[in-house]
């Protein structure tokens, strides 16, 4: 299959291979604590049911981890990255309506991700039961994701250095528990056969939930795609052979205790710590509660990824994003973290056990599978691939996939609406400020600069106008270098004249790779009129300030302009004149003449706007610098105003 050339972020290496165990495959290396369980549903042991549902597990993450993921979706790497976001700003030029597909996998993965600490953790702590079954384990489960989200502030990577050895340490363990099981009965591989998962599909009588208790085998594989940035899609192929090798060693371990078994009610035994010695139990807990810590972590640290690149894209409110440590793509997001600890909260009160959460599990994330790959089929068109090969595989995903969702959608009854709700309230967030947006740049009138090139020239020297600033600078979204908007020549001339010794235009084009940092000159008035274009990746940090004076050094420098005083005394001694940001806040006046559902996506616009940062601290601006100025968008005019003048 065609791919896009660029250079791994990571070579193939040991250290890389190591790095993506435990960064790549926490969540769907925890599978094992859940899946068979879910499956059987504390009920009778089914003989037919056992190799069917081996058989399901394994082509589940053949097709769809495997050559999905592995195989064709890691292909679609954006400059080394990966992840949802980083697919849609591959094609969004394409086609506007891709916004929707991106936001709904965006919002699906984020809920769904904050039943993977609860379910993985509860279903690692709960083993404790087999020897201390009077122990709750509700409050240790509480305490465990209490610390995990409190010391994120404090940057994890330290911890992360130990991921890597310790999910080695966690699948060779699971594997070898798996094998152990399995030499005992080596006739359980007729589960590689296909038949028998067609088979069971089509037999059993609970086949809808069945199919939904499958799916939570490879709930962790967008994960493969959404951190490739981290260690390079090489290393991530590799090292997944190792994975799936371990994990289907254990499924099948537990496949073997099942025949042993069939014919009994399962109940509260989970088969995953039933296959372990009774001497290694606690330990068994202990490496599952450490492994499903590596995987909650890895859910918060993709969350924190995913927020940063939506606000890049205009696609979330703009947020305080921190940068704790030196580790490169080591990000927190304060409000995220609290969002996803109270998600996780709500859960474990709403579910209690492990078993419960099993029922809600997967339905989220499985919209997202969708969205990637409707997303995934424009990326391959664009690459002009064979039109039949992509219909082929738009053809067999979109079947596997609604497949599972038939099967999914059971669970909303039993738990399902909780993430739905969940993902619906942050799809309608994404909505509603990205098309605020849209509903504001319609107002937004552009015109002509060169018309001002005069006036802005005469303006500059006029000593009858006070000097505003010796620099002024305007932030603007005109993509037209000789395009401006109306708004900042009302500011410049009419509401109040601000005379400077240098106007200066700031453009910032977000592009549709991850790291560009690139910048344009373009000298409009010489020495009077300068406009900068500031090309930035969708993962770089729109620190406004800090580039803006980095572009003004170097041009200083090449002495292409001079930025000394023109005050008498401050040039006697060269010094620089000061900058002033005026940033104008764009506001809605009035909304009679928006349709119905525009009034309702400004309405929730307004109050998001209350929780983000101001316009200065989004841009990264020193306060102390800048001049802030509301100004109406659509300012009512007079033509249809009926008045009479009285004698």
């Amino acid at each position: 299959m065609k791919t896009i050339k660029h250079i791994d972020t990571q070579r193939l290496s040991l250290a890389g291979l190591l790095i993506s165990l435990g960064i790549i495959f926490g969540d769907i290396g925890t599978s094992p604590l859940y899946v068979v369980k879910a499956i059987f549903n504390k009920g009778v042991i089914e003989e037919d049911l056992i190799l069917g549902s081996l058989s399901c597990v394994f082509w589940t993450l053949t097709l769809q981890t495997s050559i999905k993921y592995v195989w064709i979706t890691l292909n679609a790497d954006n400059k080394g990255e990966g992840g949802i976001l980083s697919l849609y700003s591959l094609v969004r030029k394409k086609a506007k309506w891709l916004f929707i597909p991106a936001i709904i996998g965006a919002s699906t993965l984020l809920a769904d991700g904050m039943i993977t600490p609860a379910i993985t953790i509860s279903s690692a702590v709960e083993g404790l039961a087999i020897h201390y079954p009077e122990v709750p384990t509700v409050p240790i489960v509480v305490f465990i994701i209490s610390i995990l989200f409190i010391i994120q502030r404090f940057g994890t990577s330290i911890v992360g250095k130990i991921f890597g050895p310790l999910m080695f340490v966690w699948f060779s363990t699971i594997g070898t528990l798996g094998l152990l099981y399995v030499i005992q009965a080596p006739e359980i591989f007729a589960a590689l056969n296909p038949y028998y998962a067609i088979s069971t599909l089509i037999s059993h009588p609970n086949a809808l939930y069945f199919i939904g208790a499958i799916f939570l085998c490879t709930t962790g594989a967008e994960a493969l795609y959404s951190d490739m940035g981290h260690c390079g899609k090489a290393n991530i192929r590799i090292s997944w052979i190792f994975v799936k090798l371990m994990l289907i060693l254990n499924y099948f371990g537990q496949g073997v205790w099942l025949h042993q078994h069939a014919g009994y009610t399962m109940g509260n035994i989970n088969p995953f710590y039933a296959i372990m010695p009774d001497g290694f139990v606690v330990y068994g807990v202990a490496i599952a509660t450490l492994a499903a810590v590596v995987a909650s972590q890895a859910m918060i640290t993709g969350s924190y990824t995913l927020i940063s690149e939506a606000v890049r894209l205009n696609i979330w409110p703009k947020v305080a994003i921190r940068y704790p440590s030196h580790h490169k793509g080591q990000l927190y997001v304060p409000s995220i973290n609290l969002v996803l600890y109270i998600g996780c909260m709500l859960i474990i009160a709403v579910f209690q056990e492990s078993s419960n959460m099993e029922a809600a599990y997967g339905l989220a994330i499985n919209v997202t599978f969708i969205m990637t790959t409707i997303l995934m089929c424009n990326f391959l068109l664009r690459l002009k691939i064979n039109k039949i090969a992509i219909l082929v595989f738009a053809i067999a995903y979109f079947s596997i996939e609604f497949t599972f969702l038939a099967g999914n959608i059971v669970k909303i009854t039993h738990g399902g609406w909780l993430t739905l709700l969940l993902a619906s309230t942050l799809f309608i967030v994404m909505f509603s400020w990205y098309g605020a947006r849209k509903i504001k740049n319609s107002f937004v009138r552009f015109v002509d600069v060169r018309k001002y090139y005069p006036i802005i020239s005469e303006l500059s020297e006029d000593k009858s106008v006070p000097l505003f600033a010796s620099h002024i600078v305007y932030l603007t979204s005109a993509n037209n270098s000789h395009e401006i908007e109306h708004k900042i020549i009302y500011s410049m001339i009419n509401k109040k004249p601000k005379r400077a010794d240098v106007y200066w235009l700031v453009h910032v084009d977000v592009m549709d790779n991850p790291h560009t940092r690139e910048y344009v000159v373009k000298k409009l008035i010489p020495n009077k009129l300068i406009r900068i274009d500031f090309k930035l990746g969708f993962r770089e940090e729109h620190q406004i300030s800090l580039l803006f004076r980095k572009a003004v050094e170097d041009m200083v420098e090449k002495g292409e302009i001079d930025i000394t005083s023109n005050y008498q005394t401050l040039k006697k001694h060269g010094i620089p004149g000061d900058f002033n940001f005026v940033i104008l806040e764009k506001i809605i006046a009035k909304t009679n003449d928006l349709k119905w559902y525009q009034k309702v996506i400004i309405e929730i616009y307004k109050i998001l706007k209350k929780f983000s940062l101001s316009e200065e601290r989004g841009f990264g601006l020193d306060s102390s610098f800048v001049t802030l100025e509301r100004v109406p968008l659509n300012i009512p005019t007079t033509k249809k105003v009926i008045l009479k003048r009285l004698n």
